[in-house]
């Protein structure tokens, strides 16, 4: 008879958001334009045991949440990152940067853009996993994955809108 062995797990993970991808494809599964993570259940269901050493938001556009950049600093210690025009390149060289300090990149995108960046990173060494709305996610990112983490309508949060009374 075998003893239950405890195992210590010491890996630490970045989390790099492609914001438009995920909230358009949040927006398509769900049917409503109010739809935006909730990164309180999704950054502890990826994170599992392991550690938390980055997490960056990017998001397209000017019109940044203020509240979304101060949600983020204060619950993850992560950041929102303004890109110009769509997130691929900014997500890449950030990701391809801090590639030799973390074990394992999480990106939260499920555009084909990603796949060779996928195979970089692993040919770095590095594990690397995606998650994102399955029906929206190429099927080639989701094979050149370590790990394929599927999102759905539970980890959406909707924000209510505030009418003003006339």
């Amino acid at each position: 008879m075998s003893e239950e062995v405890e195992i210590w797990i010491n890996q630490s993970v970045a989390i790099l958001i492609d914001g438009n991808n995920i909230e358009l494809s949040l927006r398509s599964l769900t049917g409503q334009q109010n739809a935006y993570l909730d990164f309180d259940s999704v950054i502890p269901k990826l994170l599992g045991e392991r550690g938390l050493s980055r997490l960056i938001y990017f998001r397209e556009g000017r019109s940044i949440s203020d509240k979304l950049a101060h949600r983020l600093l204060n619950h993850f210690h992560g950041s929102v990152f303004p890109c110009h025009k769509s997130a691929d390149i900014p997500l890449t060289i950030k990701a391809t940067q801090i590639a030799k300090k973390v074990d394992t990149i999480i990106i939260l995108s499920g555009d084909s853009d990603y796949v060779e960046l996928v195979r970089h990173l692993k040919g770095e060494g590095v594990r690397v996993e995606i998650a994102a709305i399955a029906a929206n996610t190429a099927r080639i990112l989701r094979e050149e994955a370590d790990l394929f983490t599927p999102l759905d309508e539970d980890d959406a949060y909707f924000l209510k809108s505030h009418k003003t009374k006339k």
